[in-house]
């Protein structure tokens, strides 16, 4: 898939970050979620790619970039280092300065890489979030059973592991099918790429350190921000499915609006898995947001 794009390869601290890279204009970086891969785009990108130079990065632990080791802080995994990967990459093409469209865990390491290299990220648009530390603090009964897989994940190793590397492919099948629109949503070829990485030896911890590290050295991030008073100064889109547990549990916007100065946003019709349930729609208002940057 995304075969008119050229895969790139490069190393950060001895990371492996995986991507590929296309298109022609102002760039544009593209991260994923959890359980999948840059693959995620593939329904946008061509269209972006007419627009803007789009660069799609596999995080760290996901997709072919590399696993690294746990360490006892959850440091390797912090978003700030996923964010730091991320800068790297668009470096690697000679980007100093570019936009950000995220989803999911992607869009949790590009709230970090706004906060921490503001100079680097021009405008900022989300899917399907609420900032981390208010998801953690403001969990409700219906939020821990929708998103059960938060607290599953972050339990102590080895059990989590060991669970999810009996049967993975069952894992993606299991968290990727059990929200609004099941496994239709999702393209054959792309289910079958979340699968094949999902079999990569190393996953399983590399997913769970993922958010262990959301729950721990993450958030320290987080309140840090906040005590010091700092926001986003980018301009932020959010938007949201209004069949999933995001803008069901929390107030998405105002949550953004305590950690951000220039905040808009919206509910689209669908579930969590906008870039693929909702391409036409996402593409909407993708375009105008960003090309609002590139017109001045």
């Amino acid at each position: 898939m995304l075969t008119s794009f050229t895969t790139f390869d490069l190393s950060r601290d001895g990371v492996r970050l995986h991507g590929r890279v296309g298109g022609s204009g102002s760039p544009l970086l593209l991260l994923h979620g959890h359980p999948q891969t840059h693959v995620i785009w593939h329904r946008v990108a061509p269209v972006l790619a007419e627009h803007f130079t789009l660069v799609m990065l596999d995080l760290r632990g996901y997709g072919d970039s590399g696993r690294p080791v746990a360490d006892a802080a959850h440091v390797r995994y912090s978003k700030r280092e996923m964010a730091l990967d991320a800068l790297a990459a668009m470096r690697h093409h000679g980007f100093e300065r570019f936009g950000v469209l995220a989803h999911d865990r992607g869009a949790r390491v590009a709230h970090r890489l706004a906060a921490d290299h503001p100079e680097a990220v021009e405008r900022l648009m989300v899917l399907d979030i609420a900032p981390t530390l208010a998801m953690y603090e403001d969990t409700s009964e219906a939020f821990a059973k929708a998103y059960w897989h938060w607290f599953f994940l972050i339990q102590p190793p080895p059990l989590p592991e060991a669970l999810i590397e009996s049967d993975p492919v069952r894992y993606v099948r299991s968290v990727m099918g059990s929200r609004h629109a099941g496994l239709a949503p999702f393209a054959p070829e792309a289910l079958a790429e979340y699968e094949r990485c999902a079999l990569i030896d190393g996953s399983a911890k590399s997913i769970c350190e993922d958010y262990r590290a959301s729950a721990t050295i993450d958030l320290d991030h987080d309140r840090a921000d906040i005590s010091a008073g700092r926001k986003l100064t980018q301009p932020l889109r959010v938007l949201w499915g209004e069949h999933g547990a995001v803008g069901r549990c929390f107030d998405v916007l105002a949550l953004w609006r305590e950690r951000a100065d220039d905040v808009s946003g919206e509910a689209l019709a669908c579930g969590h898995y906008i870039p693929e349930e909702a391409p036409h729609d996402l593409l909407a208002r993708a375009l105008p947001f960003f090309n609002a940057t590139h017109k001045d």
